[in-house]
């Protein structure tokens, strides 16, 4: 086998650990990952996974940067290219409504962030940093539009971009909530009644 193929190969199965570990994560939290739990998983030693990860924490932190890259391909990039403020704003809460909704291949128990908040929020160390990372990352795109669209008159002068943002992203997480405990049909609905009351029509 070329060094090439063997990288390529290497890559592949690297992903395959990693999209196996973001389902099993959303599922049964970050914690519930195991080398053993992996390997039978998908036909591999544990041997083979710990080639690829080394250490339970750096498998954690690849699920959670898979789970990052899934959310921009199936959130932020379909909209990045919209006009900013509120047309982009608007957009991609309905991308983020949709993403938490449906998305169950890739996050069969919900939200990973979600869920991994909750499991590492009251732990130190790089999981819980990069999930607080993360989060805070997601929130800057809303402050952003909003920022934006305040200076465009699309919102009222007196709006505050980040007390707004918060809010926002109360909802996302109360949506998640809704769906995975409550398995309630309507709470999206109810996100974009709350959405419309937030950001309103200019």
């Amino acid at each position: 086998m070329s060094p090439r193929k063997s990288a390529a190969e290497a890559r592949r199965t690297r992903e395959r650990i990693i999209e196996r570990s973001v389902a099993i994560g959303s599922v049964e939290g970050l914690e519930g990952l195991t080398i053993g739990r992996l390997a039978a998983d998908i036909g591999m030693s544990k041997a083979g996974v710990l080639g690829h990860f080394g250490t339970k924490q750096q498998l954690q932190l690849a699920a959670l940067h898979g789970a990052s890259g899934l959310f921009s391909r199936l959130v932020w990039e379909p909209v990045a290219g919209l006009r900013p403020g509120l047309t982009r704003l608007r957009a991609l809460c309905e991308a983020w409504i949709r993403y938490l909704e449906h998305e169950r291949a890739a996050f069969p128990g919900g939200c990973l962030f979600a869920a991994a908040s909750v499991e590492f929020d009251a732990r130190g160390g790089p999981v819980r940093d990069t999930v607080a990372r993360m989060l805070l990352r997601a929130r800057r795109l809303l402050v952003n539009d909003l920022r934006i669209a305040v200076a465009e008159g699309e919102l009222a002068r007196d709006t505050d971009p980040e007390q707004l943002a918060f809010e926002i992203t109360g909802l996302y997480l109360a949506l998640n909530q809704e769906l995975q405990l409550h398995r309630d049909p309507r709470a999206p609905a109810r996100v974009r009644r709350a959405l419309d009351r937030l950001l309103p029509d200019s």
